[in-house]
């Protein structure tokens, strides 16, 4: 069932944005050459704690997945794309990584994700980052009240192909409210003016990801990250964002995460 939120439950939902905003540019700036994945999740975990908050993904479960997540952010490294798994593992110079995370704070949800190289940057990662921050930006501009769904996903899937990109569709956005994911559905690639009516108090995700070679993806052994099939490297951007009259409004803005949110600490 799709869900429309008041006026007021959208003001309710801004320090939850707020917050996941302000992990992940805690996360971004701890994350160095060296760090251990395991570190940035413990480091996440406390500032959900501290928050006051509770964690979507630690005992998350759905269809796809091998067991119960186990941990409080997404970590994916290189050629893998989604759903990676927190390990031990220590990030190396030109590692790739996405960080994706959604948590609940007062009982409203976010989520939200990036990627970023760590130590020594490359062009091509660059520029695939670059095109799926491009895109979260069309798709955000597409979401505007009176459009068709079909309008984010055409929006998204334009600047994808413009760069060359292959889009899958497996996994893309979903609705966001007191869950983490709810309907509707938000894909990565469709039709304009096609699909549901966007109203005023639909709250979505809206998140591209793409790969450098590929669109077809594999499973992990370790039951949940989502690897390219042909090992070429991977880019995640995300966004909660909530229909208004007045147009699209990003709960998980990062510039405005310091306002009103929980820092970390020590």
């Amino acid at each position: 069932m799709i869900e429309l939120r008041t006026p007021r439950e959208i003001d309710e939902m801004k320090p939850a944005g707020a917050f996941v905003a302000s992990v992940l540019t805690a996360l971004r700036e701890a994350a160095d050459v060296g760090v251990n994945l395991l570190e940035l999740d413990a480091l996440a975990h406390r500032m959900i704690t501290d928050a006051g908050g509770e964690s979507c993904y630690i005992d998350y479960h759905p269809s796809f997945g091998a067991s119960a997540f186990g941990k409080v952010l997404c970590t994916s490294v290189n050629d893998a794309v989604l759903h990676g798994l927190p390990h031990d593992y220590a990030l190396k110079d030109g590692d790739l990584l996405s960080v994706d995370f959604a948590a609940s704070l007062d009982g409203w949800v976010s989520d939200s994700a990036i990627s970023f190289v760590v130590g020594t940057l490359r062009e091509a990662d660059l520029r695939l980052i670059d095109t799926t921050e491009r895109a979260l930006a069309a798709g955000i501009a597409a979401a505007q009240p009176g459009n068709k769904l079909g309008d984010i996903s055409a929006a998204i899937a334009d600047v994808c192909a413009g760069a060359g990109y292959r889009v899958n569709t497996q996994f893309g956005g979903h609705g966001v409210g007191r869950t983490m994911h709810g309907e509707p559905h938000v894909p990565n690639d469709g039709r304009a003016g096609r699909g549901l009516k966007l109203k005023p108090g639909l709250v979505i995700a809206i998140e591209p990801w793409l790969m450098a070679g590929t669109d077809q993806i594999i499973q992990d052994r370790d039951g949940w990250t989502l690897r390219s099939v042909d090992g070429s490297r991977g880019a995640h951007s995300e966004h909660t964002v909530a229909i208004t009259a007045e147009g699209p409004l990003v709960l998980t803005a990062r510039d405005t995460a310091a306002a009103g949110a929980p820092q970390p600490t020590a």
